[in-house]
């Protein structure tokens, strides 16, 4: 069967991408922060003999070192970076630590660290074992506020920890071309998580089902593109 690593994947897009990879058969290697604490990963994990469950803080590249020696030798046939931070929401939670004249340096760096530097971290430990499986894929969950062309202002850190994150996707694609490894950068959408808030337009479930056809169909041919969870490609 094939084998998916999902990074974050204790809540939100990540609990339901372990909950839908592991439905369709496929082998699951899901991590999180704190798995004990993640109730509803351990759920899905008792439900599915092929989920298995690390801890993980991406944030922590010794960590992600160590995990992928642990793993040494098996094959992952797409890696799926989902791990990511927002940071303070200045209209929803009235901090405005990403706006301009306000920002938080301390936290900018931070999203930096794990939305944008953590997924190639993720690739050039595990590129051995994505390289070695049949279908060799590395994709990064990303967000449309990361398009350049789409730029609109406000949540400066995010943002531009998004775009630097495709940036990165679009250059691993060249990278790993000789290897056969073909890379992504996916949105989403708008998802009523967490992080999307109760106004959001996408269930969980519709955008991960969206999001998993965009990966099943990925190819060499177009390897390092922008996409959304439709299957239509966003501006950079």
């Amino acid at each position: 069967m094939p084998t998916v690593l999902v990074t974050g994947a204790s809540r939100g897009l990540g609990l339901e991408l372990v909950r839908q990879y592991s439905a369709d058969g496929w082998q699951v290697i899901a991590t999180a922060r704190d798995p004990a604490r993640s109730r509803d990963l351990a759920a899905v994990a008792a439900k599915h003999p092929s989920v298995e469950v690390h801890g993980l803080d991406v944030a922590d590249f010794d960590a992600i070192d160590a995990l992928a020696a642990r793993l040494d030798g098996r094959a992952v046939d797409v890696l799926l970076n989902n791990a990511g931070l927002f940071g303070p929401k200045a209209r929803a939670e009235q901090d405005p630590r990403q706006e301009f004249g306000t920002v938080d340096y301390r936290i900018w760096s931070e999203l930096l660290r794990v939305n944008t530097m953590a997924p190639v971290k993720m690739a050039e430990a595990f590129v051995a074992h994505v390289a070695r499986s049949a279908q060799r894929k590395i994709v990064t969950i990303t967000s449309g506020v990361g398009s350049i062309a789409n730029a609109d202002g406000r949540t400066l850190a995010y943002r531009s920890s998004k775009a630097a994150a495709n940036m990165l996707m679009r250059n691993l694609s060249f990278d790993l071309a000789p290897r056969g490894v073909v890379t992504a950068a996916v949105c989403p959408g708008w998802v009523r998580t967490r992080m999307g808030g109760s106004g959001a337009t996408l269930d969980v479930a519709e955008s991960i089902a969206g999001v998993r056809r965009v990966v099943s169909a990925l190819t060499p041919v177009n390897s390092g593109r922008f996409w959304l969870y439709d299957g239509s490609q966003i501006p950079w």
